[in-house]
């Protein structure tokens, strides 16, 4: 089995990630390959993995695709990323000590001082910010010293990933106060407050659902 460079994986998660091509969409190994300066090997390899984290499907004898979006998954990966995440945040903060709550805060600053939306195509989210939200969640779990249930997390946060993304141009989601959702995620952690952070998790999660929804983009 080839190596696959990690810069190829990491350049097809972020093009997935940010819509390159929509939901069910076809991914022809040549020409990415040529796209990416690459072999076919490595991304077949590549898409593979990508599979592997819920991002893409690859049928048998089919091809890989990007993954299609249908609101009944993502009804049933949000409930369950609500009931993870919950205990591994009240683990989180049981064991998280002062340089944790440090990081925390210094990953939140970051990502309350990047702009949402990108400053060149304000109908999608800014790339950079995209990066500093799924640290800002993951760091909030990371004190926890479970690495299953880190890894759960990561996952779930990929799985819905495509959701968010191909409903960030929907009036809905421009008119959500998601900076004031994290500032409150942020407040509850540095309180210690597992009950009130886990409500505040599931509500953020679910006020996704419903943007995803009134978007129109999924099927039933």
């Amino acid at each position: 089995m080839a190596k696959v460079g990690v810069s190829v994986i990491d350049a097809l998660r972020h093009d997935v990630l940010s819509g390159t091509w929509r939901p069910g969409e076809r991914l022809p190994l040549a020409e990415l390959a040529e796209q990416y300066n690459t072999s076919t090997t490595v991304v077949r390899e590549a898409l593979s993995r990508l599979a592997g984290d819920g991002l893409v499907t690859n049928p048998t004898n089919r091809g890989f695709f990007v993954k299609e979006l249908h609101l009944r998954e993502l009804s049933d990966l949000t409930e369950l990323r609500c009931v993870s995440e919950a205990l591994a945040a009240e683990l989180s903060l049981a064991r998280g000590d002062v340089q944790w709550e440090s990081e925390l805060v210094s990953v939140h600053h970051q990502l309350a001082r990047t702009p949402r939306r990108d400053p060149h195509d304000p109908s999608h989210l800014n790339t950079e910010w995209q990066v500093l939200h799924k640290a800002f969640h993951a760091k909030v779990l990371s004190a926890c010293d479970c690495q299953p249930m880190i890894k759960l997390a990561a996952d779930l946060s990929n799985a819905t990933e495509l959701y968010r993304a191909w409903a960030a141009p929907s009036v809905a989601a421009g008119a959500r106060d998601v900076e004031k959702e994290h500032q409150e995620i942020l407040d509850a952690a540095l309180a210690r407050d597992s009950q009130r952070l886990a409500q505040l998790l599931r509500e953020h999660y679910e006020a996704t659902v419903k943007v995803v929804l009134d978007s129109g983009l999924v099927q039933d």
